[in-house]
């Protein structure tokens, strides 16, 4: 449906790349975060696209915008989310890489596995698990 993950990374990269004049880094990690975004935006987009044309209308620019913030993410204070992001900086970067792959940017296992070199999806389930257990135990300590 959105082709390959590779292709949208570098696509996300490329099109960083052609305005790197007008970025502004505002942290040790503002780059990675905005690359981030980046690819997460393009895909809302694709999946916006896909599910319009696969229910037949077009595409218009009236469609409600799905970059919106979710309920459960309103929910969610800016005090939690710097909690987060804090005990998420704090992990080791394979931890970060499983949690941020699953949870943001909504990697299956098999993806997991691939992108983290495990051998199977099960293998890279469990390795999120026990990163989602440290991130748990880093935000308690927080």
């Amino acid at each position: 449906m959105f082709g390959d993950t590779a292709d949208l990374v570098q696509e996300a990269v490329l099109n960083t790349l052609r305005r790197l004049d007008q970025f502004e880094a505002k942290g040790e990690r503002a780059l990675q975060g905005y690359l981030r975004l980046a690819v997460q935006n393009r895909i809302v987009d694709l999946a916006r696209r896909s599910e319009l044309r696969s229910r037949g209308g077009e595409i218009t620019g009236d469609e409600p915008d799905r970059r919106q913030p979710s309920p459960l993410a309103l929910a969610i204070t800016a005090e939690e989310q710097e909690r987060y992001q804090a005990a998420l900086h704090r992990l080791k970067n394979d931890d970060q890489t499983l949690i941020v792959g699953r949870l943001e940017l909504g990697y299956s296992y098999e993806q997991l596995a691939l992108v983290m070199g495990k051998s199977s999806p099960d293998a890279a389930r469990v390795a999120f698990r026990r990163a989602l257990a440290r991130l748990v135990e880093e935000m308690n300590r927080g």
